[in-house]
């Protein structure tokens, strides 16, 4: 096969990285088991932080961000995933030291690679992407937990950003009533789109709820994708026998917090990892985000871009600027 695509480079120059659209030959990804002609990606926190050269997710460069991909299969060396098969790949080392999917091809694992569910579009997919991955692994901590919508509000921090805003947008779906915590005021997008019922911004959050080693029970689970002060207040204004789920740290990776919320109320801190999630748990989460899980209204939470769009969308990313999904389509 000798084919050019198209792909986001990220190149180390002088201890500076450079964003540029190159033109790149399939032959040089590696001799994985899977080739995908990629249709679609999306824009992750961690595809910001792979493009500004933090090590800590990419240690080589030149190099081609997106740890979210969907396409079609062009290439296979197992029979259970073959040509013309569309496909999705999140997560394990794609887009981090894997080059992924802001480029039109990649070549990876089969043991990352899962079939599209039926009732989802490729593009329907990357709105979803990682972040909905994450988003559906921490609802179904707070569903298998048995709190029922009845219990009480359920609060998501973040809640503008890719996570935090499927979270608020499934929820929803399922009947809960949730309390957006969020540092942008965006009343309309929060409320009328994601379907928030109640809005409280961070600092207001945490004056309330971190500031001693209680608070009042205000909500029956959490979802927190922050961390930090936030965290801390979650925990401890969740109700008794409650679930806080955590899955990130753009806020601060350290916990304030004493032993109080689990001792005295039982509380459960679920960690969440989508990027080595196991395959059966993923199909089972995909699963329910194809079906009873989808939001009504999911395309309402994504803005298509195209590779001349990503490195301002990156950047904006990177200042937490950024609101919903971002997919790029390729093509």
């Amino acid at each position: 096969m000798d084919t050019m695509y198209n792909a986001l480079q990220i190149t180390e120059l002088n201890g500076n990285f450079i964003k540029e659209i190159k033109r790149l030959p399939v032959e040089e990804l590696p001799d994985n088991d899977v080739l995908v002609k990629v249709n679609y990606s999306s824009v992750n926190y961690k595809d910001a932080l792979s493009a500004s050269g933090n090590k800590g997710v990419t240690r080589k460069f030149p190099h081609v961000p997106g740890i979210d991909a969907a396409g079609i299969v062009i290439k296979s060396k197992i029979p259970e995933l073959a040509e013309g098969d569309k496909v999705i790949v999140t997560g394990f080392d794609l887009g981090m030291n894997t080059w992924g999917g802001f480029g039109e091809y990649i070549n990876v694992p089969a043991s990352w690679v899962m079939h599209l569910p039926g009732s989802l579009s490729l593009q329907e997919a990357m709105i979803f992407g990682t972040a909905g991955l994450t988003a559906g692994l921490s609802v179904n901590q707070i569903v298998n937990a048995g709190i029922l919508p009845q219990k009480g509000p359920i609060a998501v921090s973040g809640a503008t950003g890719g996570v935090g805003s499927i979270a608020v947008a499934i929820l929803n779906q399922l009947g809960y009533s949730v309390t957006a915590i969020s540092g942008k005021n965006d009343d309309k997008y929060l409320c009328e789109i994601l379907g928030a019922r109640q809005i409280i911004g961070r600092d207001e959050f945490t004056e309330t709820y971190n500031n001693k080693a209680m608070a009042t029970p205000a909500f029956a689970a959490g979802i927190d994708t922050v961390g930090g002060s936030i965290l801390s207040g979650m925990l401890k204004a969740t109700q008794y026998g409650g679930t806080v789920t955590c899955c990130g740290m753009v806020s601060s990776a350290d916990l304030d917090t004493s032993i109080f919320p689990f001792i005295l109320r039982g509380i459960t801190l679920a960690g969440i990892d989508s990027v080595m999630a196991p395959m059966p748990l993923r199909k089972q989460i995909w699963q329910q985000l194809s079906t009873g899980w989808k939001p009504n209204n999911l395309e309402s939470l994504m803005q298509e871009i195209r590779l001349a769009d990503l490195p301002e969308k990156l950047d904006e990313l990177l200042k937490g600027q950024a609101k919903g999904r971002y997919v790029l389509v390729h093509g």
